[in-house]
């Protein structure tokens, strides 16, 4: 056979005996990425009949070939477009272009790099506050004390929602559950949610936002026509998920590793810009987003692996983030890394997080209010991960504050 015939060969993907949703995965997901990786370019997950990608290069092509992996399926493991499935489609996320297009272009008027600029000082200012209150405490959780606290006050005001700390972690867990399989967790989840669904189906509506905000300015631009109607509720939705758990998650980790690594948090005490590079560097070694899907449109080839039509492709952004054929030591939290544009913890390609800015500013905020004050930061205990469908975070961090 000559080289050309060898080297256009396909294969069918190998199968993997193993629920990427137990929680025996879900609390330690490392050894499962490695298998993943280490079995090819994509592998068959027998127990829910879908495909796994956990290499970088691959994870790269799926989610930026929307002809070939289209999103109108769902980011979720379930497929939203067949019956059964109850669960609101995201109007971005789940949408390919020109009509996604069309959506992310208005969006991205009211979200530009001016209007978030304005919330700098507001948010600076917010974090100093805060870490007055835990350097007087000395020892604190850096969940429940730090990420939750900060994000939950300054990001609902920026926005233009209300959110009290119970009903949205409630919500939140419901919703990154329901992207997974219907197991436990998904079916816990929805039970601890009920209460307060009406709620916050009310929160995200035209009469629950605050006058003024960016809320309500995508509700007045679907009145011009802007939107279709029912875009800017689902839009706010979008917002209030992607702007609390998934920034609360990444904040939590970043503080975890600095605390894990004092090298690394000398590094940026001594160069507070770096708090930037420690944050985009936590996300990519622990990846809040730990799968995202799409589906194949029809017959697909990934390199050289043979996909089945309109068939689930699991993207495991947690095992692309840590693949040693793109990253050198990649279980190495490392604040030096360069790894903006690609890490793929905020996504890539025309789904990519539209309020990673945000994400980012809030990151800032607390990140470099903490290494002005403090000297050092040291884990107070152990901490404790909270089983997730999709996200790993971190349900407990205690850490003690050093002075001098």
């Amino acid at each position: 056979m000559s080289e050309a015939a060898l080297s256009t060969k396909t294969i069918d993907a190998p199968v993997l005996e193993i629920d990427p949703y137990s929680l025996e995965v879900l609390r330690d997901p490392y050894p499962f990425h490695e298998r993943l990786r280490e079995a090819g370019p994509a592998a068959f997950i027998e127990r829910y009949g879908v495909y796994a990608v956990g290499r970088h290069a691959e994870a790269a092509i799926v989610l930026n070939d929307h002809a070939r992996f289209t999103a109108c399926g769902g980011i979720g493991i379930q497929d939203i477009r067949k019956p059964g499935d109850f669960r609101i489609p995201n109007r971005l996320l789940e949408n390919d272009p020109p009509g996604h297009t069309a959506i992310r272009a208005t969006l991205t008027k009211y979200l530009s790099p001016i209007v978030i600029r304005r919330w700098r000082e507001h948010f600076e200012t917010e974090a100093k506050g805060l870490v007055e209150e835990l350097v007087a405490k000395g020892e604190f959780d850096g969940v429940e004390d730090v990420a939750e606290a900060f994000v939950l006050k300054v990001f609902p005001a920026a926005v233009g929602v209300k959110l009290p700390r119970k009903e949205i972690l409630a919500i939140g867990e419901m919703r990154f559950n329901q992207s997974g399989p219907p197991n436990e967790l998904y079916h816990r989840a929805m039970e601890r949610a009920k209460p307060y669904l009406e709620w916050f189906e009310n929160s995200v509506r035209r009469e629950g936002v605050t006058p003024g905000s960016i809320a309500e300015m995508l509700f007045d631009a679907e009145d011009r026509g802007e939107f279709e109607e029912g875009i800017a509720s689902n839009m706010v939705r979008s917002f209030v998920g992607g702007g609390t758990d998934s920034t609360i998650t990444g904040i939590g980790h970043t503080l975890n590793k600095l605390a894990q690594n004092p090298d690394q948090w000398a590094l940026v005490k001594a160069d507070p810009n770096k708090v930037r590079a420690a944050f985009e560097e936590a996300i990519r070694l622990e990846s809040p987003f730990q799968v995202t899907y799409r589906t194949t449109t029809g017959q697909a080839e990934l390199s050289g692996v043979q996909l089945r039509p309109d068939t689930k492709v699991g993207v495991f952004l947690g095992a692309a983030n840590r693949d040693p054929r793109k990253w050198q030591e990649p279980d190495r939290f490392d604040v030096t890394r360069d790894t903006t544009g690609i890490h793929l913890g905020f996504g890539t390609g025309a789904h990519i997080c539209i309020g990673q800015m945000i994400a980012r500013l809030e990151a800032e905020a607390i990140l470099r209010a903490l290494v002005t004050r403090i000297d050092r930061l040291e884990p107070a205990g152990l901490p404790r991960y909270r089983p997730i469908n999709q996200m790993r975070t971190l349900d407990h961090l205690p850490l003690r504050a050093r002075l001098g």
